[in-house]
C-alpha cells in the first residue's frame, strides 16, 4: 500500500484530494496537512509515508520550499506538485528539485489517477532492483508519462485511450478486442479503434492467435510493459 500525505491550503480542497486517493487502488492517505509548517511536522511524525501531493501555494511559504526542507533533513518522499502555479519558472524549479508529476488545478480525478498510477507503475519498476540497461533505465523513466500517446487523432478521446491502456497493462496475457471491452465497458467496436491506434503507435503488441477454422484472432499487449 502506497501511503500518501495530502498538502493543501485549503481544507475542503484537501479532503477532495485525499478522497481521490482513496478511490485509486494500491494507495492510502496517511494524512493532510494545510501549510508548510504543518506538512514538515506531519512528515515527521507520521510513519515515512511514500509521496506527498503538494500544493505550492500556502499560507507560510511555498510548496516548493517545503520540498527544498524535506531534503534538506534527509526525506526522501516522493512528490507530485497539484497546484495552480503554472508559470515556467515554478515547474523548472520542481523539476530541479526532484518532484516526479506536476499536475495543473483545476483537475479531475481521472487526471489525479493517472498520475497515481503511473507512480505506481514506477514504484513496481523499480522495486525489481539488480543492474539496468538502457532499454530498462528508458522503461523506468517512461512511466513517468501517463499520456497514452503523444497527440491523439481528431475523435479520440484520452480518459478513453486511458482506460484501454490500463486494461492493457493490468492483464496478465494478451487480450481481445472483446475482452478490452468487457474490462471497460467500451463497446468492442470501440475498443478494436484505440487498440488499432496504440498498435499504429508503437504502445500496443499485436499478435494472432489462429483457431482450427476462419480468421486468426487478434490480441494486444502493451509493449512497454515491465
Amino acid at each position: 500500500m502506497i501511503e500518501v500525505l495530502v498538502v493543501d491550503d485549503d481544507a475542503r480542497v484537501a479532503r477532495v484530494n485525499a478522497a481521490y486517493v482513496e478511490k485509486v487502488p494500491g494507495f492510502r492517505v496517511a494524512g493532510e496537512a494545510h501549510s508548510a509548517a504543518e506538512a514538515l511536522s506531519r512528515l515527521e511524525a507520521l510513519p515515512r509515508p511514500d509521496l506527498v501531493l503538494m500544493d505550492h501555494y500556502l499560507p507560510d511559504g511555498t510548496g516548493l520550499a517545503v520540498v527544498q526542507e524535506m531534503r534538506r533533513r534527509g526525506h526522501p518522499t516522493d512528490v507530485i506538485m497539484v497546484t495552480a502555479a503554472r508559470d515556467i519558472a515554478t515547474v523548472r524549479a520542481a523539476l530541479r528539485q526532484g518532484v516526479l508529476q506536476y499536475l495543473v488545478k483545476p483537475f479531475s480525478f481521472a487526471g489525479l489517477r493517472a498520475k497515481l498510477e503511473a507512480y505506481a507503475d514506477l514504484r513496481h519498476t523499480l522495486d525489481g532492483g539488480g543492474r539496468a540497461e538502457q532499454s530498462d533505465v528508458d522503461r523506468i523513466f517512461g512511466t513517468l508519462s501517463t499520456g497514452t500517446v503523444p497527440d491523439l487523432p481528431k475523435g479520440h478521446s484520452p480518459p478513453t485511450a486511458e482506460l484501454v491502456r490500463r486494461a492493457l497493462l493490468s492483464a496478465e496475457s494478451s487480450l481481445s478486442a472483446q475482452e478490452v471491452a468487457e474490462e471497460t465497458g467500451l463497446s468492442r467496436q470501440t475498443a478494436q479503434r484505440y487498440l488499432k491506434l496504440l498498435e499504429r503507435t508503437g504502445r500496443a503488441r499485436l499478435t494472432l492467435r489462429y483457431g482450427d477454422a476462419g480468421r486468426p484472432e487478434h490480441r494486444y499487449a502493451w509493449a512497454t510493459r515491465t
